[in-house]
């Protein structure tokens, strides 16, 4: 008898190790699964496809193939949001949330950009997730109390030598961008193509959450993350 009882003991203490094993594989496997495999892959980064022979540099081949002078409207295929990395349930994630109700407008003398105001809609951005959602719609952007975030352009933009149609060139912007009511100039890289009916622009803003008095994203010990994130954009233009 104390032989099958030593023999019990030792099954039930193998069972026991069995499952606390099953247990520490699941809390750790079960969120890299879920993450890199049930989910996805986060969305790439909101960009332009350089045409061949596309420069790199501020400056682009001269050439008339289309007007630019004028005002210019955001039209369909527009998008803006965010892009941050968090960790998920103990997984390295790429938290990224997208909106396409952005609005605003562009002018244009001769060959530079003299003016320009863009308008996002907070509320409306979304991600994979509706519990992040959430998060972003209330403790962290408090949407209802700032409904949109505004950029406005105060410095021109010399797009001269004009490039030629099909040429994705470098510029930057300066400007003030007003996030969760607070105003701030920022300056950034941004990437400019035009074609026969539109102007296509690309580009990232880097936003230390605390510039603009934005909480971190980070929430109990479910989502942590860094302290910055980008602001992303695509703006598709036509003439007004």
């Amino acid at each position: 008898m104390s032989s099958h009882r030593r023999s019990g003991r030792r099954n039930w203490l193998w069972w026991g190790l069995a499952a606390a094993a099953v247990v520490v594989v699941l809390a750790v496997g079960g969120p890299f699964v879920y993450i890199h495999f049930l989910s996805g892959s986060a969305p790439a980064p909101l960009d332009l496809k350089a045409s061949p022979g596309a420069t790199a540099s501020g400056s682009g081949q001269a050439a008339a193939d289309s007007p630019l002078a004028g005002s210019w409207t955001i039209a369909t295929g527009s998008r803006a949001g965010y892009r941050v990395n968090e960790v998920l349930l103990g997984q390295d994630n790429v938290a990224v949330g997208r909106t396409n109700s952005v609005a605003g407008h562009l002018t244009i003398a001769r060959t530079a950009v003299t003016g320009g105001a863009f308008t996002v809609k907070m509320g409306t951005i979304h991600s994979d997730k509706s519990r992040r959602d959430a998060q972003f719609n209330g403790r962290i952007m408090d949407v209802a109390t700032y409904p949109t975030g505004t950029f406005t352009l105060t410095r021109s933009i010399s797009l001269a030598p004009v490039p030629a149609n099909g040429k994705v060139v470098t510029y930057h912007a300066t400007g003030n961008l007003t996030l969760h009511g607070q105003s701030r100039p920022v300056t950034f890289p941004l990437r400019a193509e035009r074609t026969a009916t539109a102007i296509q622009v690309s580009g990232s803003i880097p936003i230390t959450f605390a510039d603009w008095g934005i909480p971190n994203p980070s929430f109990a010990s479910v989502v942590t993350t860094q302290d910055h994130g980008l602001l992303e954009f695509l703006l598709v233009l036509h003439r007004t």
